[in-house]
């Protein structure tokens, strides 16, 4: 199933309380603004925002569908014939034909994509190595905190009489490049109309912590959205 991945964080906080009952809205605005500066410094990201193109190591030929692939292998292969096309045609990747084999490419970085790339692996239970790329963007400032409210819950997601508090912010995406602003259409078109983040626009978010039964507060929030493609390629040909 195609979807979209958040990386959860859950952290604890200090010093978001004035008195017994109030919240410091601006402790929680600098709260949020660590944690997403921690995740680029962390992972050595250029933002909060990353377009997956699958499972690749580069440099990279395509491989055609086989009998023998797996489920995962035809889905991975399915996004690889979308997302690399899509990123040549931006400028992050180079496309050459293969000698002899009609409609199979190699792909490599170009100094953009490069700049832009955040590698990662997961090992499955047989101990294989899956490569994961991704091409990431647009950091997170958060502008201010909108409102902060509490709720107790009888069934919680980690126990009873579980406290959430509610954090509504408004941020903005700051250093969008060139290659996302010139080329909203085909990544809207591969990765969805709500996963195209321009500057000097606020967007809503909400933030949730967990209080605890001390009363102190922990962080349970996103710090980076990585966006599996889930539609269509749409090229400069169409």
């Amino acid at each position: 199933m195609k979807k979209i991945i958040q990386l959860i964080t859950v952290i604890f906080v200090t010093s978001l309380l004035l008195g017994c009952d109030t919240y410091n809205k601006e402790e929680f605005k600098k709260s949020a603004q660590n944690m997403y500066d921690r995740v680029q410094t962390d992972l050595k990201i250029k933002g909060n925002f990353c377009y997956y193109l699958g499972s690749i190591k580069f440099p990279y030929t395509d491989i055609p569908p086989l009998k023998e692939d797996t489920q995962w292998d035809g889905w991975n292969k399915e996004d690889l014939a979308n997302t690399l096309p899509l990123f040549a045609e931006i400028g992050l990747l180079t496309r050459q034909p293969v000698e002899s084999e009609e409609r199979l490419y190699h792909y490599d970085l170009t100094e953009l994509g490069q700049e832009y790339l955040y590698s990662f692996f997961n090992k499955t239970p047989s101990g294989d190595t899956i490569y994961n790329n991704a091409f990431c963007y647009g950091p997170i400032k958060v502008i201010k905190v909108r409102d902060v409210s509490e709720k107790t819950y009888e069934h919680g997601r980690y126990s009873n009489n579980e406290t959430l508090v509610s954090v509504n912010i408004d941020y903005q995406v700051v250093n969008t490049p060139e290659w996302v602003i010139n080329n909203q259409d085909k990544l809207k078109a591969l990765y969805g109309s709500h996963y195209v983040f321009l500057p000097n626009v606020t967007y809503p978010e909400t933030q949730l912590y967990i209080k605890g039964k001390d009363g102190k507060l922990y962080l349970e929030s996103w710090s980076y959205l990585l966006m599996k493609p889930s539609g269509k390629l749409l090229t400069d040909k169409e």
